[in-house]
């Protein structure tokens, strides 16, 4: 039977952004305008429009020749995917060059519609939209850097502070500097005098955006074992970077384990970028360095969100997506997510506001591996979340997520299960993990992964600091020996007198 596929979300607009940038040019096609963005494809070209700029003034002619090429192929995929919506935005090199218009104008032809051509001020406003909308919440100094400019701006929650675009992009400082690493370092520390919002970051986290500092974390991973290529919200220590930094300022590039995975045009531009960062760290004096997957793109389409869409929880949004399209009933998994709260709340388990989203967020995805063997459902869930694109999301919060699906199938006193997970989560995040696991396996016996009987159960003090849970007459035939069994498993977790009971 032929027919529309059921891996995609049906009430979704598919829309492509096509983002012209100093150095690369990027098209990307989405499922539709949601608080938690899914890509349905991506492709990029490492095009240089801004290198030598500089010196003459316009961009690059061999650059702006592949790229007019490329626009044909980038509206031929936007088409051939399904786009509804087709905008286009272009940033500094554009905006700065003497042919920068003519080149936007052949452009405009090639793709059939009009480039937003965004000013520096816009240009800062959108890539701190794009911080807000990936992080829950963020608070700290967020800086695009590009190929041509760098965006510095304050954020504190969903408010846009101080900010100041400079010239300190990548290719922009490697022509400033005539190739010279050192000579873009001193050219960065005078350029970030004038960034005098830098002294409010203090304390603060330095949230970095765009290509080449993406590609400056993927190595610091390599270089010290992290144990989950996940790049969003991935945090750099101060002092446990600074040895990183100075060795790529310097160019000794080759004894980097996984340097042979940047491309050698991004890899020329590292030394700039990490030199930029250097100097940030020195001026800010930031509490850490947190990778933001989210830029000027993913801020553009957050302004597309209602005031209400803006609103909601990312993490959350993307884990009801994500149940819709796996699990067997999306009402069980928000019932779950209901019950398990009351639940904690009787064993005087207190959550901070994370950790409630947290498990909120595994219980909406604890069935997505339901349609694997028996055997590897828990590995399943456990690795489509740890790597998933979720945004709102740290990566021990993504961890304690992981492991109580993990959990949840495969048992809580396993202590081999996955030692990466592990060592991402927090001692309490670890504990929370087996518990809700262990609460878990209990209520799934009872549901059979349906909705309609988790909302009437309900758990009882006794005397002693005891709990029953409590079976509704009405539901007795569902009682037995296995959830007995699984319930003495949370008694034994827990510590606490345990005991099954029907009501009336």
């Amino acid at each position: 039977m032929i027919g529309n596929s059921q891996g995609r979300l049906q009430d979704r607009r598919p829309l492509s952004i096509i983002d012209i940038g100093s150095n690369s040019i990027r098209l990307v096609i989405y499922e539709g305008i949601a608080r938690s963005p899914t890509i349905l494809f991506n492709e990029k070209m490492l095009a240089g429009l801004g290198r030598g700029i500089v010196t003459t003034g316009k961009l690059d002619p061999d650059a702006v020749k592949r790229a007019v090429e490329e626009f044909r192929r980038f509206r031929a995929l936007s088409e051939q995917a399904g786009a509804e919506q087709f905008f286009v935005i272009a940033t500094a090199a554009a905006r700065e060059a003497q042919n920068g218009m003519d080149f936007i104008h052949r452009a405009e032809e090639i793709l059939g519609t009009q480039i937003r051509v965004l000013s520096g001020r816009e240009e800062a406003y959108y890539s701190a939209l794009g911080v807000i909308s990936g992080f829950h919440p963020a608070n700290g100094i967020a800086g695009d850097l590009g190929g041509g400019s760098l965006e510095l701006v304050d954020i504190s929650g969903e408010t846009i502070g101080d900010g100041i675009t400079l010239p300190l992009g990548g290719l922009r400082l490697q022509d400033m500097s005539k190739s010279s690493p050192a000579t873009a370092t001193r050219i960065a520390r005078k350029e970030l005098t004038r960034a005098k919002l830098l002294e409010a970051g203090q304390g603060r986290p330095f949230y970095a955006v765009g290509g080449t500092w993406r590609n400056l974390a993927r190595l610091h991973m390599n270089t010290i074992d992290y144990p989950l290529a996940v790049m969003h919200h991935y945090e750099m220590g101060v002092e446990s970077s600074a040895a990183f930094l100075k060795q790529v300022v310097r160019g000794d590039l080759d004894k980097i384990r996984g340097i042979e995975r940047v491309s050698k045009s991004r890899r020329a531009l590292l030394p700039y970028g990490a030199a930029v960062l250097q100097e940030i760290i020195a001026a800010q004096k930031p509490s850490k360095i947190i990778i933001s997957a989210l830029g000027v793109r993913e801020g553009f389409l957050y302004s597309l969100l209602s005031p209400e869409e803006q609103r909601s929880d990312p993490l959350i949004s993307a884990s009801e997506e994500l149940a819709l399209l796996r699990a067997r009933s999306v009402n069980h998994a928000h019932e779950l997510a209901e019950w398990t709260g009351s639940a904690f709340q009787a064993f005087g388990v207190d959550e901070t506001e994370d950790e409630a989203r947290y498990r909120r967020a595994a219980c909406l995805l604890a069935d997505i591996g339901w349609r694997a063997h028996p055997e590897y459902r828990g590995t399943q869930s456990l690795n489509i979340i740890a790597h998933a694109s979720f945004i709102g999301v740290d990566h021990p919060g993504r961890a304690f997520i992981a492991l109580a699906n993990m959990f949840r199938h495969e048992g809580v006193f396993d202590e081999a299960i996955s030692p990466q997970m592990r060592a991402l989560a927090t001692p309490r995040l670890l504990e929370r993990a087996r518990l809700l696991g262990a609460v878990l396996r209990v209520v799934y016996l009872f549901s059979a992964s349906m909705p309609g009987v988790i909302p009437t159960l309900k758990w009882e003090t006794r005397p002693g600091g005891g709990l029953a849970l409590v079976i509704p007459r009405l539901h007795a035939a569902l009682n037995g020996e296995r959830p007995a069994g699984r319930l003495a498993q949370l008694s034994r977790l827990t510590g606490r007198n345990l005991e099954l009971v029907v009501g009336d």
